[in-house]
């Protein structure tokens, strides 16, 4: 009895997983909020990005991450401890053929590193497990990895 039931649980959370239509990325007007850790490039901390689709494959959208260390155990310089940027992604998904709930995306970013500029390349991957909640990893000359949010 014990096992029909587990077994019946595990049926209906298979059922409730496919009717999910978690969409990774839906072009003109989509948005996405992307928490994470800052895993490597200007040092460890905490990233968050939000990017607005602005056409069937292209968002923009702006970011900040604020280190705890720099790749060598410490910051690079004093006032070097956050980079604020904009940012600009190609989303390929849909022109891969991928299922709807997986966004592969090169990207650009610019903006201001401490008292200096900074300027970065990343290639980033989105799996929605529901229509609101995923997780991402971007990895280039700057690596994060952590959750993103559909709005």
């Amino acid at each position: 009895m014990k096992n029909l039931k587990v077994l019946a649980v595990a049926l209906l959370m298979l059922f409730g997983l496919s009717q999910m239509n978690a969409q990774a990325f839906e072009g003109n007007g989509d948005k996405k909020l992307q928490v994470g850790f800052s895993a490597f490039g200007n040092g460890l901390g905490l990233q968050g990005t939000f990017d607005y689709g602005i056409h069937q494959y292209f968002s923009l959208g702006a970011g900040a991450e604020f280190y705890f260390h720099g790749d060598n155990g410490k910051i690079k310089s004093k006032n070097a401890n956050f980079y604020v940027f904009g940012r600009a992604n190609a989303h390929l998904g849909s022109l891969l053929d991928m299922p709807s709930e997986m966004d592969l995306y090169p990207g650009i970013d610019l903006g201001l590193l401490g008292d200096g500029f900074g300027f970065g390349g990343h290639l980033g991957f989105r799996y929605f497990f529901t229509n609101n909640m995923g997780a991402y990893v971007e990895v280039g000359n700057r690596g994060s990895l952590g959750l993103t949010f559909n709005f």
